[in-house]
């Protein structure tokens, strides 16, 4: 036998052959293809391929007027606005790496970001500017700033250099964009809670955001010409990569900078939404929303949610909107959602509690997703298919993360036995459904949002009358679940609910302060450790 292969031999890759894969693409086909059709809805705005297409490369061309080029990192603070979006193809258009923060954050965290980050520039809508003003005062070396000044923006100052639609007029229009080098390149920086106060630093690349955003249109069962409403944060996760899967199917973008219920019925119904995203708080808004409000939308719309199950009434009050939910699962490291429970004709004839009980399942692996393991994490094999023995759920893939940035310990732990370590606990039922149990770091998902109770703890601790502190989910009708802390006190101090509350508030981000606080001793094991099991069934019971 030959060493060399017939089919290596003169058959290399070449320009004719080999493309780096990247989501980049999305854009400029959509608007060869479909140039007139409308892209991007923003208020009175509306935008087409075409002109989105010319404003994407204008600003991409900026940026790299201003030193921006490969592996650069640009941050973002800012809402579900053109702005955010067109950076979702600019930034990596420009080379470099797109860093999309969580508005909700305090000045501390956004501050770290920046730093950890190595941000170059950072552009912020002005309804944040004092948060980050705050957090830039904490740098010593901040970036440069280019404001947004948002029609539709409550409030806030500019603080930066140059407003956005200045920036893009000095852009060229026929910027000469190039796709990476290696499709392997770092597209995106996104942090993640973690357990720890610091969060972690995840790298995405452009292959991966380029099969994930193939891969929503195929779990999802998506057709062309989408009308996605924006109600998922672009922040999170890049928005599940539905701003390059929108542009892959040649959609439109209705922008939304605040989830409320009047906003997202009156764009339905104008607009004509078939789709959208979001956290099972949004579910609940929409199917307790009053009905003068749902009047006159006579169309389906598709639902995908992910994080804690959607209770049996919200699905049912979804079911009377016309609206079909999907559950699906996922994280930062996956580029979003990554399991999805795709659904059965059968299960159609179960009743509506017995459809909340399917729909209540994570699910399968996503079709670009190579494989989906529920193992013993210290054996590292299967669990049985029995519904009932718990593992960790592990993933392996191209939808996969790089590893954390600046942390190649955090990285080499992650991927630990050629897996990535979720650390989510969940049991595999008889057909490969997997279904989550517990969160084997804690982690507390309130209305979307990862919040971690050691940063919470840490908070707490700092409090003058708080001897011990221990936080845990409690089960929380709107939110899904929030943070409930247990406290002792020092001998002889005193400190009410509200008041510790009211601390934590005012010293890190509102949303992860705790809504309860219970005072006394803490449960713990004969070495001091505290029994957090024990503290979950008590939040349970409050």
């Amino acid at each position: 036998m030959s060493d060399a292969s017939q089919y290596d031999t003169d058959l290399d890759k070449n320009r004719a052959n080999y493309t780096p894969l990247s989501p980049i693409t999305f854009l400029e086909r959509a608007a060869a293809v479909y140039p007139e059709r409308v892209a991007q809805i923003h208020g009175e705005k509306r935008y087409s391929w075409a002109q989105t297409y010319e404003r994407c490369r204008r600003l991409a061309s900026a940026l790299q007027q201003r030193g921006i080029g490969t592996d650069d990192t640009v941050a973002l603070m800012l809402p579900n606005i053109p702005a955010m979006f067109e950076a979702h193809f600019a930034i990596p258009m420009a080379g470099g790496v797109i860093h999309a923060l969580n508005i909700r954050l305090d000045a501390d965290a956004i501050a770290f970001q920046l730093q950890h980050g190595g941000a170059h520039i950072l552009i912020t809508d002005r309804e944040f500017s004092a948060t980050v003003q705050a957090a830039l005062a904490l740098l010593e070396t901040p970036p440069l700033v280019i404001d947004v000044d948002d029609v539709l923006a409550p409030g806030g100052e500019l603080i930066g250099e140059v407003e956005y639609e200045d920036l893009l007029a000095g852009g060229d229009p026929q910027f000469n964009w190039q796709l990476p080098a290696d499709e392997w390149q770092a597209i995106a920086l996104g942090y993640t809670s973690g357990t720890t106060g610091n969060p972690k630093g995840v790298v995405t690349h452009h292959r991966g955001a380029y099969l994930n955003a193939v891969s929503n249109t195929l779990a999802w069962n998506m057709g062309a010409h989408p009308v996605y409403l924006w109600t998922l944060p672009m922040f999170h996760c890049n928005g599940w990569c539905f701003a390059w899967t929108i542009a892959a199917l040649n959609g439109t973008s209705v922008c939304l900078r605040a989830v409320r219920e009047d906003a997202i019925f009156n764009s339905i119904r104008e607009h004509g939404v078939t789709h959208m995203c979001g956290a099972p708080i949004v579910m609940s808004l929409m199917a307790n929303a009053p009905a003068d409000l749902i009047a006159h939308i006579d169309h389906s719309i598709n639902f995908m949610t992910a994080g804690a199950a959607p209770p049996p009434a919200i699905l049912e009050g979804m079911a009377k909107l016309n609206i079909k939910v999907t559950h699906a699962y996922g994280l930062t490291e996956v580029y979003g959602p990554a399991v999805v429970c795709s659904w059965h004709d059968a299960w159609d004839e179960l009743s509506m509690a017995e459809q909340a009980e399917m729909k209540s399942r994570q699910g399968v692996r996503y079709p670009m997703l190579e494989e989906l393991l529920v193992v013993d994490p210290e054996t590292m094999q299967p669990v049985p298919r029995d519904g009932e023995t718990i593992g960790e759920i592990m993933f392996r893939g191209n939808i996969v993360m790089k590893g954390y940035l600046k942390n190649p310990a955090a990285s080499e732990e992650a991927f630990a036995g050629g897996y990535f370590h979720s650390g989510d606990l969940a049991v595999c039922h008889a057909d490969g459904y997997i279904e989550i149990k517990d969160r084997s770091k804690d982690i507390i998902i309130s209305g979307g949002e990862n919040i971690s109770t050691i940063e919470i703890e840490k908070t707490l601790y700092r409090h003058p009358a708080i001897l011990e502190a221990a936080v845990t989910a409690m089960p929380d009708e709107k939110w899904g679940e929030t943070p409930c802390a247990f406290v002792t006190l020092h001998a002889n101090a005193e400190a009410s609910e509200q008041e510790i509350i009211d601390y934590c508030r005012a010293n890190m981000a509102r949303f992860k302060a705790p809504r309860k606080v219970v005072f006394g001793l803490l449960p713990k094991t004969s070495t001091g450790k505290i029994q957090k099991f024990e503290l979950r069934e008590r939040a349970r019971q409050l």
